[in-house]
């Protein structure tokens, strides 16, 4: 599912406009990743949460040449799925 057919899905599951189903999947998204940045952890109930992963810098290769070049400390924004949804996947 992509962000369009959300939008279609939400539309038609609650009889809203899309453009109004749009605006609140946009501002849900938006809230989201305005609360990832300030380093808040995000936990949506039966889905799973999300959270800023901190990774270190480490002496990396590049696979085309074999140089070793020097990756630098990065920041990620990482999910972790919850038991809820685990469970269902998995019953399929």
């Amino acid at each position: 599912m992509n962000k369009s057919q959300l939008v279609e899905a939400l539309a038609k599951a609650e009889n809203l406009k899309l453009k109004t189903a749009e605006e609140v999947v946009n501002t849900v998204f938006k809230e989201m990743e305005k609360s990832l940045v300030r380093g808040s952890r995000i936990e949506i109930r039966g889905l799973g949460s999300f959270k800023i992963k901190q990774y270190d810098s480490y002496d990396g290769r590049n696979p085309k040449t074999g140089k070793i070049i020097r990756v630098e400390s990065k920041k990620l924004p990482f999910f972790k799925v919850g038991r809820g949804l685990k469970e269902r996947v998995d019953n399929i």
